[in-house]
Formats: structure tokens, sequence, C-alpha cells
């Protein structure tokens, strides 16, 4: 019995062989080929769990929650001997401006820090017609890679007096609102008594909204 390759069933399969191939390999089929059936059925679900994968789109904090973990993945390889400094992996503000955009004026920044245990995730926009500053962010627990930072208080003061106090959700976001002092830091708990301080001095620079 002539049996037919696996190339030519995965084309019958994908419906690219041609309409006389199809009626040969189908009349072979049909005379109980169990090797070229298998072969078949092998393919068949190939296909199917393909297209299933094709049409999958992921939550958008099973999406930001894995940019964050690949992020510390790549961070381990250039780990510091020290702990408990606050090092800066990103800052929109220091970013070079896309050819074409230099003169559109942005008016909220992007900031990524790493401060053991945590990867700290900062977004700061003005809110309009005031002079106050809406900072949202995000906690990722580097001490356990792809789990947030749940349940942790999150301060945002200035030297003026103002505090805020914020504590973090399930997914470890956080957000707050505060008036635009140019003097703002945000502080949380870190791995010993002293917490971990980030500076947001100047946050906005001398954009519209912010304190020169």
């Amino acid at each position: 019995m002539k049996h037919f390759s696996t190339e030519a069933w995965i084309d019958s399969v994908n419906h690219v062989a041609t309409i006389d191939q199809q009626e040969a390999m189908q009349k072979h089929l049909a005379t109980g080929c169990k090797r070229c059936k298998e072969i078949v059925l092998l393919w068949q679900k190939v296909r199917k769990t393909a297209a299933v994968e094709a049409s999958y789109q992921p939550s958008q904090d099973a999406v930001r929650l894995a940019k964050a973990a690949y992020a510390v993945s790549g961070l381990a390889r250039a780990k510091k001997e020290s702990r408990g400094l606050v090092e800066v992996l990103f800052d929109s503000f220091l970013q070079p401006a896309v050819a074409g955009a230099r003169s559109v004026v942005i008016g909220t920044r992007q900031m990524l820090y790493r401060a053991d245990p945590y990867q700290i995730d900062i977004q700061i926009e003005p809110k309009p017609g005031s002079n106050r500053l809406v900072i949202t962010g995000q906690l990722l627990d580097l001490s356990h890679p792809g789990d947030v930072g749940r349940g942790i208080q999150v301060t945002l003061s200035n030297q003026r007096g103002d505090t805020v106090l914020a504590a973090t959700s399930q997914f470890g976001e956080f957000s707050g609102e505060i008036e635009n002092s140019g003097d703002l830091e945000l502080s949380i708990p870190g791995e010993s008594e002293k917490p971990i301080v980030i500076s947001l001095r100047n946050a906005l620079g001398n954009l519209p909204g912010g304190t020169s």
C-alpha cells in the first residue's frame, strides 16, 4: 500500500492540496490506513490549536505583569551588590523625542525604579485646571518575581506638610493626588525599618503644570 508523506497530509489539512490530490488522499483513508489516519488527526489538532492561540488576547493586567517580570529577569544579570539603593531604570524625560514630534508638548512623565525588594512603576500627570499632580503606579515584588506588591502603604508628601496615603491594590497598583509643590517624595516600607524614599522633585520639569 502506498502511503502519502507527512508534508502531503499537512497540505491536505491546511486545504492547499490540489483537488485531485485531495480526492486521492480521501480514497486512501477510506481503505482504512491506520498510519495515515493518525497523521491526519495529529495535524488537525495542531491546526485547531494554532487557530485558538491566534484569537487569544490576554488581559491588560496580565500583559503589564508579564512586561514587569521580563524587566526583572533582564535586570537580574546586572544586579548590583549593594542593596537598599534606589536605581532609575527608565525616565521618559531623559529619552530623546521621536523624530517629527519634538515640538509636541507632553504633560505626562513615566518612570521606572528598582529599590529592593521592589520594582516601582510611576506615572505623573497634571490635573487639568489646577496646580495638583495625579500620581499612579504599580509595585512588583522582586523577591517573588511575577508577584505584585499587595497591601503596601505608599506615602506621597512634600516639605509643606502635605501627606497622602495610599495602599496598593490586589494588582499592586496605587494612586494619589497632591499639590505640585516641586519637592515631592514617595516612600514605601523597605526590607528593614528604613523606608525606601524616591525623590519626585520638579516632577514635571518646566512643562505646563510643572514647577521650575
